[in-house]
């Protein structure tokens, strides 16, 4: 029984062995906001990256029904932060982030694939200015004061990089996105006073990739492309990661 007991011991030693060892904590906390018709699981394999790399990472579950709200509930994930914060926005999320970024915990902003409005505007201002060339998000009517994608077209266009069988659950567990979050038009824009940065997602069908490159330029982002779809996060969470640390390590 002993060497039974013995032997279970090793093995088990030998397997911590080859895990990846957490580093030492980072005197920073990131917060990652999710954008809309998803929820913050789409970040998990960033979340696990950047918390085996030391840094206390925040998780941000937006309702997506008014922009006000999702603000307010960043802003409180904020204000738990440990450490001064990076503040990362996925599409939608770009927008929550530029009205709760002003905070002064906050010491940079880092937009994935994302909208960046300026004062006064809203995600709808930005998107109803079509590209040329580029697809349209495939979002049907209205219904209930709510938006979803077509769920027929939802693989193709949010998450082609994603296997298929994540994708088809995504499709069907859509958060729908409430018209006040769409057309909640900012009151302040954080990247006018705070470092940015802005991954591009080349093969994005939902927010096209020339519009992204016109944020980013406009905000005067340090600017990265990936070629990968809207779901980024998920299909490259390792370029994501090193993408949000350099954010971190950007002198100030």
């Amino acid at each position: 029984m002993f060497g039974k007991i013995s032997g279970l011991l090793a093995l088990a030693m030998a397997a911590a062995a080859v895990l990846p060892a957490k580093a030492a904590e980072k005197p920073v906390s990131i917060v990652l906001v999710h954008g809309a018709f998803v929820d913050a699981s789409g970040w998990r394999a960033v979340y696990d990256r950047l918390t085996r790399d030391g840094y206390e990472v925040l998780v941000v579950q937006n309702p997506t029904i008014t922009l006000k709200d999702d603000a307010a509930v960043t802003r409180r994930a904020i204000a738990k932060a440990k450490h001064p914060v990076v503040l990362v926005g996925h599409s939608y999320g770009g927008a929550v982030i530029t009205e709760a970024g002003d905070d002064p915990k906050v010491r940079s902003l880092v937009y994935v694939a994302a909208f960046a409005p300026d004062v006064g505007e809203s995600v709808a201002t930005l998107a109803e200015k079509p590209v040329p060339g580029e697809p349209q998000a495939p979002l049907l009517p209205p219904a209930d004061g709510f938006l979803i994608v077509d769920p027929t077209k939802f693989a193709a266009a949010f998450a082609a990089d994603v296997d298929a069988g994540t994708t088809a659950f995504m499709a069907n567990a859509q958060n729908p996105w409430g018209i006040g979050a769409v057309g909640g038009a900012v009151t302040t824009a954080a990247w006018k006073s705070k470092p940015s940065h802005y991954l591009v997602a080349t093969e994005d069908l939902m927010v096209p990739p020339t519009a992204q490159r016109r944020m980013a330029k406009r905000i005067g982002a340090t600017i990265k492309e990936l070629k990968a779809s809207h779901a980024v996060m998920m299909s490259q969470p390792d370029e994501v990661v090193a993408f949000i640390e350099s954010a971190d390590a950007t002198p100030r």
